[in-house]
């Protein structure tokens, strides 16, 4: 036995995240658990948690709700991808995305260019069985909330599978624990993250 492993006497302990070095942005469906996600991780590597949907709302002085009433989708999306590339040009943290920023290619260029991309992967379930009592998502506010959320969930996955990594997001993991699935999967990415 060399005198390292007599010394350890077990395996390694994980290596502790160092230095952020791109900024790490949520992406994926509504009640994926980006923002709940995004801010352990950010409290976790010690850097600011930044929401585009929160910088939205600040901006405009209005909820989503009420800007998708007066303004519309497209204008929404619109602010959504400036907000979305100035986050990224302004500070280094951990971004959290409204569910349907990643679909636009501009969004996907901007955070692959300035930052790394990480999809929540949740099934349908798991999803309805987070956004079904809430009153917060209009895109939701149909006769048949959760057909819409199906249809929304078929056509956006082809989006998020581009992201630069995936974890998965079962409904059981607790907070933390998908923090620890974020960092492991963050290890092939030492562009992003230095290790210590």
């Amino acid at each position: 036995m060399s005198e390292k492993e007599h010394s350890s006497g077990q395996k390694a302990a994980n290596p502790v995240p160092g230095k952020l070095k791109k900024t790490i942005v949520m992406v994926g469906m509504m009640g994926a658990g980006k923002t709940a996600v995004g801010r352990a991780l950010a409290a976790r590597l010690n850097v600011p948690f930044l929401d585009s949907d929160h910088e939205i709302e600040a901006a405009a002085n209005m909820t989503i709700p009420e800007i998708f009433a007066r303004d519309g989708e497209p204008f929404f999306r619109q602010k959504e991808r400036q907000v979305i590339a100035r986050l990224l040009e302004e500070e280094r943290g951990i971004l959290s995305t409204g569910g349907g920023a990643f679909l636009a290619e501009e969004n996907r260029e901007v955070i692959t260019g300035k930052g790394v991309s990480v999809w929540l992967n949740a099934d349908l379930e798991v999803l309805w069985n987070r956004v079904r009592h809430r009153d917060t998502r209009p895109l939701l506010r149909t006769a048949d909330p959760h057909a819409t959320l199906s249809g929304l969930y078929e056509a956006r996955v082809p989006f998020y599978s581009q992201a630069d990594l995936a974890v998965v997001s079962d409904g059981q993991a607790a907070i933390e624990t998908m923090v620890d699935r974020v960092l492991e999967a963050l290890k092939a990415r030492p562009d992003v993250l230095e290790w210590k």
